[in-house]
């Protein structure tokens, strides 16, 4: 099975999850047109079991779900290694800030409000895939990016020539950021991959140790940007 990096995005594999039938069979068709291969379940069991088979690359997951809802799915499948890296849009008729939040908080990499238009739906889908590929070398030792780099083995910054020193924690969270650009992290879900076993931190302290390599960073600081109510990312190409 290849991972999802190695599917262009007009080939990727895409599981619908919609308990509407209707509306399943619509998105069906309009992700088949569009060169996707389909996958389909109604229920959030089903949805597990097709997402621990097929390995797809994207999941559309309505929230809304018989049995276990969207909201479960994705965190179960967020935290199990073998489907972490599946991408997910949550699609639902919620439209309050805060279950966007809580949908992002449990892992989910976009998110689209029903009623929505198709097309609206395709540019989502491609630009989360188009991201996973511009994102393939997250895990490279140098990261490279407009005069700063990274260095992951040696726990080194340079930005403009100039070394950047910087706590553990910092760096960390920078190397993240970094690693995935112009896909957002919630505070959770940084503390998830910066926290260490028995070292309690909380969401706040995120807050603090952002503000903290903003101003070592110096100019290069403009590429981490907060997004409002729900957490951070650092922004290559995109207007700010």
């Amino acid at each position: 099975m290849k991972s999802a990096d190695e599917h262009t995005p007009s080939k990727a594999r895409i599981l619908c999850v919609e308990d509407d039938l209707n509306l399943q069979k619509s998105l069906s068709f309009i992700l088949w047109r569009e060169g996707y291969e389909v996958f389909c379940a109604q229920t959030g069991e089903e949805a597990l079991e097709l997402a621990r088979g097929e390995k797809p690359d994207l999941i559309l997951l309505d929230l809304m779900l018989p049995g276990i809802d969207g909201f479960k799915v994705c965190s179960i499948l967020k935290k199990d290694p073998n489907t972490s890296e599946i991408l997910v849009i949550m699609v639902t008729a919620k439209k309050r800030m805060e279950d966007i939040v809580a949908g992002l908080k449990d892992y989910g990499d976009d998110y689209v409000t029903k009623p929505f238009e198709p097309q609206v739906l395709l540019a989502r889908i491609r630009a989360l895939l188009r991201r996973r590929l511009l994102s393939s070398g997250a895990q490279k030792t140098i990261l490279e990016i407009d005069g700063l780099v990274i260095n992951r083995s040696a726990y080194e910054v340079l930005a403009g020539g100039r070394k950047i020193g910087l706590t553990k924690t910092e760096f960390d969270i920078l190397a993240l950021l970094a690693g995935k650009p112009n896909q957002v992290f919630t505070r959770s879900r940084i503390l998830d991959n910066v926290r260490e076993d028995g070292y309690p931190i909380t969401e706040r302290v995120v807050d603090y140790h952002l503000t903290g390599l903003r101003k070592k960073l110096g100019k290069a600081k403009r590429y981490i940007q907060t997004v409002r109510g729900v957490g951070y990312k650092f922004n290559v190409g995109e207007d700010p």
